[in-house]
């Protein structure tokens, strides 16, 4: 039988999600050379400040694994944009902070995806909101997706790949 048009609008608007998130990863490979959880995780290091950031907390921050972030740093610190010191509060601790570079990088970067989303959805009134959410949920259940561990990172492939990898093969 002919799909129903709502099956095909509601098709529709997910194809459109998912190439949103292909063309915002395009442009941020294109612009600055990252991917969009190496942004997040520069994004997270700089509002540390010059303290610095320990893996743990970035993790933690980007909802992420401590591997996959060892793996973003890693790939970070060979670009120059990080580098990592000993807190100079506890010389035991390794923190993380930016280097000029990635200062630089930060500042003349387009935002990335779900900063955009961010923002329009924190001008949603609570109640559709919940319904956003809600429904996206559902969503995720019926693609049988629901049980597949994701950050809040809009983005397409491995989140430890590289630019130039851009599935993270290794």
């Amino acid at each position: 039988h002919a799909m129903d048009s709502r099956v095909t609008s509601a098709l529709i608007a997910i194809r459109r999600i998912v190439r949103a998130a292909e063309f915002a990863a395009r442009d941020l490979s294109r612009t600055a050379g990252l991917t969009a959880s190496q942004m997040v995780v520069l994004q997270i290091i700089a509002q540390r400040g010059d303290a610095g950031a320990g893996a743990g907390a970035i993790a933690d921050a980007a909802r992420l694994s401590q591997a996959t972030v060892t793996a973003l740093l890693d790939k970070l610190e060979e670009r120059a944009l990080v580098v990592r010191g000993r807190s100079a509060e506890d010389r035991r601790r390794v923190v993380v902070v930016l280097t000029d570079a990635g200062r630089q990088t930060l500042s003349t970067t387009p935002d990335v995806l779900q900063n955009r989303f961010a923002a329009g959805f924190e001008r949603l009134e609570d109640w559709e909101q919940a319904g956003v959410v809600s429904a996206l949920e559902r969503v995720a259940l019926l693609l049988n997706a629901g049980g597949i561990d994701a950050s809040p990172i809009l983005d397409v492939g491995s989140l430890d790949r590289t630019a130039d990898d851009p599935v993270g093969r290794r």
